[in-house]
């Protein structure tokens, strides 16, 4: 996959936490579900302040960075 890296945040990931670009631009985490455990709120971690581009896959890659990557689109037909 290549990737493309948009902005720099350094987010250190803990264990059990889902990590996410919100709708704000900025880096959020979300306690993972389990079993019996209540909805958690989401909380921000890092401001980052991205702005979408159509067409790419925004994540936090393994450096804690907000990364992009062109989205696959269409495919091989079966």
């Amino acid at each position: 996959m290549a990737k493309e890296k948009v902005a720099k945040t350094g987010v250190k990931k803990e264990k059990g936490y889902l990590y996410y670009l919100d709708k704000q631009g900025d880096v959020s985490r979300a306690k993972m579900a389990r079993r019996g455990e209540k909805k958690s709120a989401a909380e921000k971690v890092a401001k980052a302040g991205v702005s979408r581009e159509k067409g790419y896959l925004y994540f936090i890659d393994k450096d804690g960075d907000v990364a992009r990557s062109p989205m696959a689109r269409g495919g091989k037909k079966k």
